[in-house]
């Protein structure tokens, strides 16, 4: 019988270099295991292009990385890359991208078109506005590079079992994992990784796990050198995103490929295990639409003659990122997978990382957004997911604005309260399936928001004044607001204390009512969830986290349980419970006008929840804000969230009510200082840097404190303000500078309405106090901004608690 310390299915790129930082990290038993030979998936279809930007600071040090990894393995060659602007507005976003990249420590140049034809003289002028420079990038023979890598991991004491097929996976009584069975023999294990690329999803079911990703065909073309326009080994790879192409030269000719604007999925339900390292029968139609747009930047590539024009299936995840990390509920199964276009380029950090988090449980970099438990029950709505995979593939050059929303597979998950909102005129965005308004257009019929954005390009919104007139009902009057996507954990037993208690860094041991405001850690005292945890009983909790947390933040409790916390059951219940947020200097009295219960400061302070009637149904009311206001947020059972709804309006009229949508959360919060999850507050950050040391209880054991103990932050968020009094189009990411240099960059902004100006959070040295004079780097311009205080609006909460 054989056995092997881990066990890693899959011979491409990722399971290689998975496979060699294991044995690099000193675990050197390692087998992987492949069905076909090294390459026969995806990997040997691949163009091999390695370039270092990325919009994510993470998958950015993983390019980066891998850059060099293949650099030491002698297998990478360094021609240098240029994304080119083909049209003003992607010049901007251009400019927005290097401003991020130089935010996160990557030196690029934009070139200006005569500088750009320099570098790659084949390229014409036409359209040509401007380039980002990356003389480090290149590119690798996909089959040279992987064996480089298997070699090196052999070299180490690896063993690669190739042809042989794992059909399925032991599991003991805790469903951990105990052997991989193959068709060649058993394979006893307590560590597997899963680098099965496009047959991920299969193997994941092995264990009961879901882990989605969808194959997506990818075209590309090899051309014929041109007699007079033969191209140099030494070209730049290049990127011309508004032709939707990418390429670099190969043997006098061009190798290119592209995304197209209505791809093709396939085997959604599961790829025949037969499949390797064949082709697909190409689509000339369909990549007519790339070969007119690489001939619009290269004419003569007109008369170049095809040498080969290769399809092939690549593993797309609904929101295009990885599946890194383990998976909760089968302890020693984890995910280096739906890699999502990030092959080559992000497979050397990815195996650097899967090592670190498999040998130490740690990894300096902040993988939660890769997490392979983040996709709930929507996604298993195949269609579902296979329409978000697809609108990401489409849109992975195509330029897409911050403010543009998702379209396809819609809609998915409705609120109780959709139709209200219909009648109200809300344009509905979406966020993890469900349908919400962005904002009202009161008068005018609803519709779904899309790629908006175009038609308003890098200038103030059209809807702005609408925001402006919501942002005041809150802060003058009432406003009401359908929070019903809001995630929601019930986490109950006599072990959910326990484990609460270990996993948030504030005390959860409160009286029952109580409603507290805190943060998970990990080890490192990163930020990995940012929730409010209310007391419902002695032995009954609730979580309530974003609507795009609630799958991650459960798969982290269950990987945090512990045998000896006794009895413990966590429950999403996001779908049982709608949720209203009502607030305002009138929310109370609106309130008070609908129930008999008393809902006074002195009946319900702030942080606190009861229990009160409103008409015939029972709700819970959260004396809560994230707005900045006198409010709540009411709990109910879905049947009768309308007849809730309908009431508050009603009693609001008299108050001046109106509705508000997620897009003025933004203005709100930002004038308050409140922190958004997921770009103000990461793993990579901590709560003694975010300014969220009032959250730490110091007295208590939990997760991260050691690392968080005698910490003097470097760096803090601080809330800037930007520009002048007009609106600026800052939307997170951009460089901060000053003293001529890099200091930071914006995580989030938005237009303060109450304050009249552009506010921004972001993290800056510690030694920068309020008054320091800062630059925010907008579109190749330096904006004036300047350290203002933590909170803009009623920093001494007497609003909040009136």
């Amino acid at each position: 019988m054989e056995r092997a310390r881990v066990v890693v299915i899959g011979g491409g790129i990722t399971g290689t270099s998975v496979a060699y930082h294991l044995a690099k990290a000193g675990w050197t038993d390692v087998v992987l295991v492949e069905k076909g030979e090294l390459t026969s998936g995806s990997t040997c279809h691949a163009a091999g292009l390695v370039t270092q930007f990325n919009p994510s600071p993470t998958m950015m040090q993983f390019r980066r990385y891998s850059v060099e990894l293949y650099r030491e393995l002698d297998v990478f060659e360094t021609v240098g890359s240029l994304r080119i602007a083909s049209s003003p507005e992607s010049l901007k976003e251009l400019q927005r991208a290097a401003s991020r990249a130089r935010a996160i420590g990557l030196d690029v140049e934009i070139l200006a078109p005569e500088e750009v034809v320099r570098l790659m003289p084949a390229a014409t002028v036409e359209s040509l506005f401007g380039a980002v420079w990356i003389p480090g990038d290149g590119a690798v023979d996909p089959h040279t590079a992987t064996y480089a890598l298997a070699s090196a991991a052999r070299e180490l004491g690896a063993r690669f079992l190739t042809g042989r097929r794992v059909t399925g996976i032991e599991l003991g009584p805790r469903r951990e994992v105990r052997a991989v069975e193959t068709d060649g023999g058993r394979i006893e294990t307590e560590c597997v990784v899963n680098a099965c690329g496009i047959w991920a999803p299969q193997v994941a079911a092995m264990v009961g796990a879901f882990a989605p990703s969808v194959p997506v065909d990818h075209q590309h073309i090899a051309l014929a050198a041109v007699t007079g326009h033969e191209l140099p080994r030494e070209m730049p790879c290049f990127r011309d995103t508004d032709n939707l192409v990418y390429g670099k030269a190969e043997a006098g000719g061009m190798l290119f490929g592209g995304y197209e604007p209505d791809p093709v999925s396939r085997w959604e339900d599961g790829v025949p295990w037969d499949h390797g390292s064949r082709s697909l029968p190409p689509d000339q139609e369909r990549f007519r639409v790339l070969m007119e747009g690489a001939i619009r930047r290269f004419p003569f590539l007109s008369d170049a003659g095809m040498v080969t024009l290769v399809c092939h299936p690549d593993a797309m995840t609904p929101d295009g990122n990885p599946l890194l990390g383990p998976m909760p509920g089968v302890p020693g199964f984890w995910m280096a997978a739906g890699l999502s276009l990030n092959g080559f380029g992000g497979a050397g950090g990815m195996g650097k990382t899967a090592a670190e988090l498999i040998t130490t449980g740690e990894t300096e970099l902040d993988v939660q957004g890769y997490r392979p438990w983040r996709f709930g029950a929507p996604y298993r709505d195949t269609d579902f997911a296979t329409a978000a995979a697809r609108e990401v593939y489409k849109y992975y050059y195509r330029l897409r604005y911050p403010l543009d929303t998702d379209e396809w597979g819609r809609p998915q998950r409705l609120s109780p309260l959709h139709g209200r909102l219909q009648d109200l005129g809300a344009v509905f965005g979406v966020k993890n399936g469900w349908e919400r308004a962005d904002y009202f257009r009161p008068g005018q019929a609803w519709r779904r928001a899309g790629a908006d954005q175009r038609a308003f390009g890098w200038t103030a919104p059209p809807y702005l004044e609408l925001l402006a007139e919501e942002h005041k009902a809150f802060r003058e009057r009432v406003g009401i607001i359908d929070m019903t996507s809001f995630g929601k954990i019930d986490v109950s037993g006599p072990g959910a204390l326990s484990l609460l208690e270990r996993s948030t860094d504030n005390r959860i041991d409160r009286p029952v009512g109580s409603v507290v405001y805190t943060q998970f850690l990990d080890e490192r005292g990163g930020i990995v969830a940012d929730v409010t945890v209310t007391r419902l009983g002695e032995e009954r909790f609730r979580v309530v986290t974003g609507a795009g947390a609630v799958d991650s933040d459960l798969g982290w409790l269950r990987l945090g349980r512990r045998e000896d916390d006794g009895r413990v059951e966590i429950r999403d219940v996001t779908d049982e419970l709608a949720v209203v947020g009502i607030w305002g200097p009138e929310a109370r009295n609106a309130l008070q006008a609908v129930s008999e219960d008393d809902v006074s400061a002195e009946a319900l302070p702030f942080r606190r929840a009861k229990i009160i009637s409103i008409g015939g149904a029972q709700v819970l009311a959260q004396r809560i804000t994230y707005v900045g206001e006198l409010g709540f947020e009411l709990y109910v059972e879905r049947d009768w969230a309308v007849q809730v709804w309908d009431r508050l309006m009603a009693a609001g009229a008299a108050h001046g009510i109106a509705p508000g949508g997620y897009r003025v959360l933004d203005s709100l919060r930002l004038e308050k200082g409140y922190r958004y999850f997921g770009t103000d507050l990461t793993a990579g950050d901590n709560p003694l840097e975010a300014g969220l040391d009032f959250c730490v209880a110091w007295d208590k054991d939990f997760r991260g404190r050691v690392a968080l103990e005698g910490m003097t932050p470097e760096r803090r968020l601080r809330t800037l303000l930007v520009g002048n009094e007009r609106y600026a189009t800052v939307y997170g990411g951009e460089a901060i500078h000053a003293d001529g240099a890099v200091v930071g960059r914006v995580r989030s902004a938005g237009y303060g309405f109450t304050v009249g100006r552009n506010v921004a959070l972001g993290y800056v040295p510690a030694e920068l106090a309020e008054g320091a004079e800062v630059g925010i780097e907008v579109f190749g311009e330096v904006l004036p901004a300047e350290i203002a205080a933590d909170v803009l609006y009623d920093p001494e909460n007497a609003r909040v608690r009136a």
